[in-house]
């Protein structure tokens, strides 16, 4: 079974028990948080899409650590100029477990 959700306006394709990296979600570490923002949950019989999302369904994540990822560089420069502009950027993240997905589909 896996299941598609909204968060930090991605979207996420999750199994039981997988660990993922998501834009910083401010709860603290060792918390359980749930997303209700399920877009699609299948299972080896069926597919439930919903319009745009699945009313009664969620997921339920536990919040293992919170970091920043690898350091991009952003450059912009002309060239023959004397121009160049340098900047970095490190992004917040939060690594989250998938503990169970609820399906409890309204027909």
């Amino acid at each position: 079974m896996y299941a598609v959700f909204l968060s930090g306006g991605k979207q996420y394709r999750v199994q039981k028990n997988q660990t993922i990296q998501l834009e910083k979600i401010n709860k603290p570490t060792g918390s359980i948080i749930e997303f209700n923002n399920i877009l699609m949950i299948s299972n080896q019989s069926q597919t439930k899409i919903g319009k745009p999302f699945l009313n009664g369904s969620k997921i339920k994540a536990y919040i293992e650590n919170h970091g920043r990822s690898k350091k991009i560089k952003i450059i912009k420069f002309n060239r023959r100029k004397h121009y160049k502009k340098q900047q970095g950027h490190r992004q917040y993240f939060t690594k989250v477990k998938i503990v169970d997905i609820y399906n409890h589909i309204e027909n």
